[in-house]
């Protein structure tokens, strides 16, 4: 069985392939995916040798008791926004055994979405030893699944590029 389709599985064996060329190790920190890019990765045979752990953190308790999120963070800014996404990040890295992270918080829908935060908001963050990205994605007007699908796909091609990036790596 797959995760998710075969285009976001070729785009996770692609990473897993460049992490075990440069003894990079994941941990993921996942709020509207609720697990889907720690299964993408897992999915693959060998995926032990460059995935550390996956922190599902849907409720706000559980992103300030896993992942260090403050509080102070979450009441100005709320839990989909660039800070709690790149705190959740860091927090992946300082609770883990890994050196990148992946993290990602937003409005998957079809219901909560708000004038300022619509559905198909996701704010995703990866941190490879200190070297952040950040990337405001909107979706825009599509189901749960394709948001969720597009955000794990967004997630993956970001940690792969900024690998490549730190190891001079082209396409």
């Amino acid at each position: 069985m797959t995760v998710l389709d075969a285009g976001i599985s070729h785009q996770a064996i692609e990473l897993f392939e460049l992490c075990l060329k440069h003894d990079v190790v994941i941990a993921t920190a996942e709020s509207c995916t609720g697990g889907l890019i720690a299964a993408c990765l897992t999915e693959i045979a060998g995926s032990s040798a460059m995935f550390d752990r996956g922190f599902v953190t849907y409720s706000n308790e559980a992103k300030m008791e896993m992942l260090g999120v403050k509080p102070a963070t979450l009441d100005e800014f709320r839990a989909v926004s660039r800070q709690t996404a790149l705190e959740m990040a860091a927090g992946a890295l300082e609770n883990s055994s890994a050196s990148l992270s992946i993290a990602v918080t937003g409005v998957a829908g079809p219901s909560g979405g708000t004038l300022e935060k619509p559905v198909g908001l996701v704010h995703i963050a990866v941190n490879f030893d200190g070297e952040v990205v950040h990337q405001e994605c909107h979706f825009g007007p599509l189901t749960r699944h394709e948001i969720r699908s597009e955000t794990v796909r967004r997630a993956l091609e970001m940690s792969t590029e900024l690998i490549r990036k730190r190891y001079g790596v082209q396409k």
